[in-house]
């Protein structure tokens, strides 16, 4: 039985709390339960992790995991305040992403909370976009979060030009099952010129996206030094990027469609029409 078949994403909407903001935030001690982690002390260093991470990718700390008090039961089922910890969603994700992918409810935790939390990263109102507007949004992101890569696989060790473009095909041969940078261009019938992060579709974009985000944490979390580390990470977190896609029925992203249009022609269409209203 799969994660999908014995939970539902439902199981994290559900202990989800709106503040008078309304903010939605989740309670550490209610997602500890969720996540089966039997003892507070141990999913507590996981959250104690998350906020390291979050700190070290510039976010303030206050922001996203806020130490508060909450009256909860206890054994013999009396009331006592307790500490807690209110926690964003994107506390959540970073929680879920440090958990043992072995568990199969931490497993449908971190792709829950990594696509919602990606989708309100890129637009609060993302659902609403049209096509050509969410890859304008996400290809921007992907610019941003690739110059993250690249410095933690320089980092790593991965400091020639030559040995970065061999450490970014690793990350489209686990992607893309076995396919690299050439074969996917050649697939998608591109001109020598043209690049293929800009005939990728939104969803094929947002899978590249997920891809380079999650090796660039793992790249540092687990402090991997050594360019062939590095390429093996890169590669096994696309693998697993594709596994999950597959077990959602999703599209393999090699068979999805290739826009006719490129970034670039969106770019200069979406220019003109604010230049236009300008004049207007």
């Amino acid at each position: 039985m799969t994660s999908i078949e014995k939970y539902s994403d439902r199981i994290f909407e559900n202990i989800k709390q709106i503040n008078e903001y309304g903010q939605e935030f989740w309670y550490a001690r209610e997602l500890q339960e969720v996540l089966e982690y039997s003892q507070w002390r141990n999913f507590y260093e996981a959250v104690q992790r998350a906020a390291v991470s979050c700190e070290n990718s510039g976010y303030d700390i206050d922001e996203h995991f806020e130490e508060c008090e909450v009256v909860r039961k206890i054994g013999n089922g009396a009331n006592r305040k307790v500490k807690d910890i209110k926690l964003s969603r994107y506390a959540c994700y970073l929680i879920v992403m440090n958990g043992d992918p072995q568990k199969e409810i931490i497993s449908l935790g971190q792709t829950y909370f990594a696509v919602k939390t990606r989708q309100q990263e890129l637009s609060e109102n993302f659902d609403s976009l049209s096509e050509d507007a969410k890859r304008l949004a996400i290809r921007n992101e992907l610019k941003r979060h690739n110059s993250m890569l690249a410095d933690a696989a320089h980092d790593a060790g991965v400091v020639e030009q030559r040995d970065y473009a061999i450490f970014q095909n690793y990350g489209y041969k686990g992607l893309y099952g076995g396919l690299g940078a050439k074969e996917i261009h050649n697939k998608k019938g591109l001109k020598k010129s043209q690049k293929i992060l800009d005939y990728m579709g939104s969803t094929e974009l947002a899978a590249n996206l997920f891809r380079a985000t999650q090796t660039e944490e793992k790249l540092r979390r687990d402090n991997i030094k050594g360019k062939q580390e590095a390429n093996q990470t890169h590669y096994h977190v696309g693998k697993k990027v594709r596994e999950t896609i597959k077990e959602l029925g999703g599209t393999m992203p090699e068979d999805l469609p290739t826009p006719k249009s490129s970034i670039k022609e969106i770019e200069q269409k979406s220019q003109k029409t604010i230049t236009k209203k300008k004049d207007e």
